[in-house]
């Protein structure tokens, strides 16, 4: 609950809501359009011939949409990529095409945070490698297995010797 409660829009009820909707256990949305259609929110087109025209998305489950018409709304508002996504559709498709599209893009946020848990001992501090680590690492930037005579700055500098 405390993953989904970061991305932008969802809060602690909606991610409690969202978490008793979809479920813990993303083994049976083998992938995110899998959980999007089972939300029915994923966008339909009607084609007769050369017209296409854009369908309704369905009901789906009320709960999880009305969570994720909520969460879309307030992302909508933040200076995050789910607010910059929300004004650029605006412009295109209309207020309601473009909350939906972001709710969307939230549950797709949702799956890839439910399906890859994280490890019991996650430190959300970066990591810097130290100099050992950076010697003991292969030299994957260069096009042969050799090392770059030029350097890197992931490199430790050659072992220069002087002649004379």
């Amino acid at each position: 609950m405390d993953r989904l409660d970061e991305v932008a829009g969802i809060g602690r009820h909606a991610a409690q809501v969202l978490i008793a909707e979809v479920g813990l256990d993303m083994g049976q949305f083998p992938t995110p359009r899998h959980l999007v259609s089972w939300a029915r929110l994923s966008p339909r087109t009607i084609q007769s011939g050369a017209r296409h025209r854009s369908g309704a998305t369905g009901k789906g489950n009320p709960y999880l949409k009305a969570a994720l018409g909520e969460a879309a709304t307030a992302a909508a508002k933040t200076d995050t990529f789910l607010g910059e996504r929300y004004r650029r559709l605006l412009r295109r498709i209309g207020k309601l095409k473009a909350l939906v599209a972001v709710a969307r893009s939230i549950l797709v946020i949702v799956w890839h945070l439910l399906a890859d848990p994280p490890p019991a001992s996650m430190t959300w501090a970066p990591t810097t490698p130290t100099a050992s680590t950076r010697a003991a690492r292969p030299a994957a930037w260069c096009t042969n297995s050799r090392r770059s005579a030029t350097g890197s700055p992931l490199s430790p500098p050659p072992d220069q010797t002087t002649s004379g």
